[in-house]
């Protein structure tokens, strides 16, 4: 009996590769679960090098809030302290907020500090006048 290598030599030329895409689609998935589940979705907050940890100086950022208002509302993580121009206005605080009239934010000079907001007015605006309880 003689083996017939023709034969079986024309049966693997004629046939065409075939290419399995279901290991490759499984393993794009898994690199893409990896990838999301271990990616941080969390903003980046710039913070220049000059800032200190313990205190802040400088006015909040109020350019996202559109219109003319004439008090703006500033929260403080912990607030339990307002001095005005040396005068404690603690009594303006609502929900660790506080109100600060926008000549007070745009000509004054407002501290941060955690749990304290130490803000010197401009002439001509008194303390009663340069902060507000905020309506919550």
């Amino acid at each position: 009996m003689a083996i017939d290598v023709r034969k079986h030599k024309k049966k693997v030329i004629d046939q065409k590769p075939s290419i399995n895409l279901v290991p490759f689609i499984d393993i794009l998935f898994t690199i893409m679960i990896f990838l999301v589940v271990t990616s941080n979705f969390s903003a980046d907050v710039q913070t220049d090098a000059t800032d200190d940890a313990e205190e802040a100086s400088g006015k909040p950022n109020v350019t996202d809030v559109s219109g003319d208002q004439e008090y703006y509302v500033v929260p403080v993580a912990g607030l339990n302290k307002v001095t005005v121009n040396g005068q404690d206005r603690s009594d303006a605080i609502a929900g660790g907020a506080v109100g600060v009239q926008a000549k007070v934010i745009d000509q004054g000079e407002i501290k941060i500090k955690p749990g304290l907001i130490e803000i010197t007015t401009p002439p001509g605006v008194p303390p009663e006048v340069a902060v507000k309880r905020p309506e919550l």
